[in-house]
């Protein structure tokens, strides 16, 4: 196997078994929830972190990673491997890519001897999760540092992610949607879905009726969006708000329609569900386009 080392973020919602058995650099992105601010030293539960948005309604906020952050992360995993790749959370989503850029550029000017690539990978939860499991496969596959950079970015504008949120409610306390809409959205049930651009943003693309038709509409756009990538899904990611059973439900009609027997499902953490609140559900795969 190659050896450098995959740096990933809490952003990508990975399990910390994972990251654990895979060796993964990891950066901590902190968010403020009733006044604390939590973070690598002192992780917040993340049932207690929905259940406090979901039953007191607290509204967390999160900040992004500075160079100087990313700066003393570098030199910490400089320590065990000269050569770094760091999968950043997306740029249309938060300002670390850039500040991760800046940092990388200053530490290889202090270390000539040390090589940091950074990649956008416009993705976010789970999505991000998939292609770092791919960057992983490539790597064990004996792919250079810069053999991994050059496919994952030609990976990046086909990693779907299809999304439902649940709390309309959430939405607008967030700014997202109008505090009418909402109430009118609630009243009638009507569910948003929403998908990540070419761009790395979230942009709202339909609507559904009810939970169920969510949930399916999220499978018949994976249908429509697969392609001739059908068959390079050989495993796919659920990221879910508190919300395991819709996860498996999403699951199991994804195992009917395409006979995919291989997933991973994982809970959205608190940076990411700071912004699409509980019960959201998120699908991730590969798709001719995004």
């Amino acid at each position: 196997m190659s050896q450098f080392k995959i740096i990933t973020n809490t952003t990508a919602d990975l399990p910390s078994e994972f990251i654990a058995e895979n060796k993964l650099g990891l950066v901590h992105f902190n968010y403020i929830l009733d006044e604390v601010s939590y973070g690598a030293e002192n992780e917040l539960d993340w049932k207690e972190f929905y259940r406090l948005m979901r039953e007191e309604e607290k509204m967390p906020t999160t900040s992004q990673v500075n160079p100087d952050q990313y700066k003393e992360i570098f030199e910490k995993y400089l320590k065990e491997n000269k050569e770094l790749l760091y999968l950043s959370f997306s740029s249309g989503l938060s300002g670390s890519c850039q500040n991760a850029h800046l940092a990388a550029r200053e530490v290889m000017e202090e270390n000539p001897e040390a090589k940091i690539v950074v990649v956008d990978t416009l993705c976010a939860s789970m999505g991000e999760g998939l292609l770092v499991y791919k960057a992983l496969q490539m790597q064990k596959d004996g792919l250079s540092i810069d053999e991994v950079k050059e496919k994952v970015e030609e990976l990046v504008p086909h990693l779907v992610h299809i999304v439902t949120a649940d709390d309309l409610f959430h939405l607008h306390r967030g700014g997202r949607v109008s505090k009418a809409s909402a109430v009118v959205g609630t009243i009638v049930g009507i569910k948003p879905i929403i998908h990540v651009n070419d761009e790395g943003r979230l942009i709202a693309i339909g609507k559904c009726r009810g939970r169920k038709k969510s949930l399916l509409e999220l499978v018949n756009y994976m249908e429509k969006n697969m392609g001739s990538y059908a068959d390079k899904n050989d495993i796919i990611f659920i990221s879910h708000g508190d919300a395991y059973e819709d996860a498996c439900f999403v699951k199991e009609e994804i195992t009917k329609r395409f006979g995919i027997k291989d997933f991973m499902i994982h809970n959205i953490g608190p940076t990411i569900g700071a912004h699409s609140g509980p019960g959201t559900i998120a699908l991730f795969f590969e798709g001719e386009q995004r």
